[in-house]
């Protein structure tokens, strides 16, 4: 027996928020609200950084709807919140990819900075890592040895490049700079994890299945 479901956002088939109307019983805008939460973030963004990153966010949007790839709104959100220099936290596996972005950074005038995971070849062994896991290689990815280094660099906004599931979690944990995703490495899907949510009912079924 499976146990009771808290619901929310992720069970809702609606989007009632979005549309003005059609709001389920346990929609988190009408009576399930957390208005503490919403007062929160309203205050939060009279903070002058956050507005500038919602504004600009939205500008884009409205302005190159459909138009823009993934690569030109984040060139053209650093544009307007005026960042210079640009960290990439890549990993080794899409070093040819990086160095293609930073090629399309600096045409455009940016200031980059890339660092990659196995920067500074640390055994994975020295920090408890399983040694099986050297099979893969001995050199443990560092996510927050790459965070610290674009840190001392002090660029103005970081983009991953493929990190490791819990190693993006680090990175972005003590990056100081703003972190944005170019891309999120799925080796088996060529990195597009969306794939596997749009076949789960069809060719990936298994991830349906409990453990």
């Amino acid at each position: 027996m499976e146990k009771d479901i808290t619901h929310s956002c992720i069970d809702c088939a609606v989007t009632g928020c979005n549309k003005g109307a059609g709001f389920p019983d346990f929609c988190l805008t009408t009576e399930n609200a957390n208005d503490d939460a919403l007062n929160c973030a309203f205050e939060l963004y009279d903070d002058p950084v956050n507005h500038a990153m919602m504004v600009n966010a939205a500008d884009i949007e409205y302005e190159f709807y459909c138009r823009m790839t993934r690569v030109e709104e984040t060139m053209e959100f650093a544009k307007r919140m005026g960042y210079k220099k640009i960290g990439i936290a890549t990993c080794v596996g899409l070093i040819s990819e990086s160095r293609t972005l930073a090629h399309i950074l600096r045409a455009h005038g940016f200031e980059v900075f890339g660092v990659a995971c196995k920067a500074g070849m640390v055994r994975k062994t020295a920090v408890g890592i399983y040694p099986k896991c050297e099979q893969l290689g001995e050199n443990m990815c560092n996510p927050i040895h790459q965070a610290k280094h674009l840190n001392a660099e002090g660029t103005e906004l970081n983009i991953i490049m493929g990190l490791c599931v819990g190693h993006d979690c680090l990175f972005t944990k003590y990056s100081e700079a703003p972190v944005t995703t170019l891309v999120a490495k799925d080796r088996v899907l060529g990195h597009n994890p969306v794939a596997a949510l749009y076949t789960a009912d069809s060719y990936y079924k298994r991830l349906l299945k409990k453990d």
